[in-house]
């Protein structure tokens, strides 16, 4: 096989393999219209890479079944220009390799290859007073390596960052630290430990504290001249996801 190429899977019951040559990323892509079946690329891309349908649904954030069902069923015809942007990255590769325009008649900046979009979340109340668990809170984006998120252990698609506001996680946590909080671990496997959280409309950083009631949790201060909240009923609690990075500025 030549540097750079992919052994394509390419009928569905995956019994009679052809070969594409994949580009390499950062290279332009010149062919004929229909000489590359997007969905037979893309299923390429999964088996050799050792991906999976369901990861990279929840990577773009669709429903797990999202991936199988355009490369099984031609569900959706195409793929969205967000969600195109997001599996080229991911797998480095053009956009023109899934679907998108030739990089001299796109109008769309140059992706960055093997970069994520990561959603930038506002902390405190929000913008929009109906915003539920970082919903209606995202402010902008920034791209971060999805090797280097995956060796979080994260998910790249299901992270979010925000900026700490005042000094209640102070000395761990600072005004002005920007935090990570990883949305799959949530409260499905909460534990002690520092969360991204909403309480009475205002998103904030606390640290949970698992209760000896079943259920039942204390939110903390690692600044003693904050107060804390004990026994919470979780109930009114929309747990955004765990803290699973931290960054600060040097000065």
């Amino acid at each position: 096989m030549q540097d750079g190429g992919h052994q394509l899977l390419g009928s569905p019951d995956c019994r009679r393999p052809q070969h594409i040559q994949f580009p390499r990323a950062g290279t332009d892509v010149s062919m004929e219209d229909g000489a590359l079946d997007v969905r037979a690329a893309l299923e390429g891309l999964i088996v050799s890479r050792g991906a999976n349908y369901a990861d990279l649904s929840r990577m773009i954030g669709r429903n797990a079944a999202y991936i199988q069902q355009f490369i099984k069923r031609g569900i959706p015809r195409k793929l969205g220009e967000r969600d195109r942007r997001l599996l080229a990255s991911h797998f480095g590769v053009p956009e023109q390799l899934l679907g998108g325009m030739p990089a001299d008649q796109s109008t769309s900046p140059r992706p960055i290859y093997g970069a994520i979009s990561v959603p930038w979340l506002s902390l405190g109340t929000p913008p929009d007073s109906r915003a539920v668990n970082g919903k209606g809170r995202v402010m902008g984006e920034i791209a971060f390596d999805a090797r280097w998120l995956r060796d979080l252990e994260v998910q790249p698609g299901r992270v979010a960052i925000a900026r700490m506001n005042g000094e209640a996680m102070s000395p761990d946590i600072r005004d002005g630290d920007v935090v990570m909080v990883d949305h799959d671990d949530g409260v499905g496997r909460l534990r002690n430990g520092i969360y991204v959280l909403e309480l009475d409309g205002v998103m904030m950083v606390k640290r949970i504290s698992i209760g000896p009631k079943r259920g039942r949790f204390s939110l903390l201060c690692d600044n003693p001249h904050y107060p804390n909240w004990l026994d919470i009923d979780p109930a009114l609690v929309n747990i955004t996801g765990r803290v699973v990075w931290m960054g600060r500025s040097v000065r």
